[in-house]
């Protein structure tokens, strides 16, 4: 079968296969090559799967909504990070803020979305059952991989100062109050003292 590749306005094409990584190693931004199950490429791999959850909730939300402005910007956001994150810590001076290196006002930012949509509807007091519209179910499975992004960073030695760890965090947070948003009034919930038949299995976990 042959390549397949992407042709540049000058003419040029630039094939998506390389054949570098058939050892089992991926390239570093900056230089410097890896394993592909190292953990920087493991965290970059689950907010590689993050942004995509992000495109389909997107997709679901229609062009032009705020939530499809809202989510455009997170995955763009989600680029830098991925950056930062792929970086051997003796380039990390090469990292340009907010382009290449996740900053304070990026996690500031991820604030200001929570506490803006938090003022919007009423916060649920109880588990929240997920999946009440594909929208916010797509926006709890992002959650849920954030999360899986955020453990795997903080278990794997980040450099002191970063602020990735607090971005996923955040974001997750974000993610959770996005789904609610997008229920509505239409919130299933259950408490911990009831039964799991009375208001459906599963329950989706809030911010920590």
């Amino acid at each position: 079968m042959g390549g397949r590749g992407r042709r540049l306005a000058c003419g040029a094409v630039v094939k998506i296969y390389t054949r570098k990584g058939d050892d089992g190693t991926t390239g570093l931004y900056y230089g410097g090559r890896v394993p592909k199950d190292a953990p920087p490429i493991a965290v970059n791999g689950d907010v590689d799967e993050a942004q995509a959850v992000l495109g389909l909730a997107r997709a679901e939300a229609g062009p032009g909504s705020e939530l499809d402005s809202l989510l455009l910007d997170l995955e763009r956001d989600l680029w830098v990070l991925m950056a930062e994150v792929a970086t051997a810590p003796e380039n990390r001076h090469k990292l340009v803020e907010a382009a290449s290196l996740v900053t304070d006002e990026m996690v500031v930012g991820l604030e200001r979305h929570i506490d803006d949509l938090n003022e919007r509807f009423e916060m649920p007091k109880e588990f929240v059952v997920p999946g009440q519209n594909r929208v916010s179910a797509a926006l709890d499975v992002a959650r849920t991989v954030v999360r899986r992004a955020e453990r795997g960073f903080t278990s794997g030695s980040p450099v002191e100062g970063s602020r990735v760890g607090p971005y996923l965090n955040r974001l997750s947070d974000l993610l959770w109050t996005m789904a609610r948003w997008q229920e509505g009034e239409h919130i299933v919930s259950r408490s911990l003292g009831q039964a799991p038949g009375a208001a459906g299995a599963g329950a989706g976990a809030g911010a920590a």
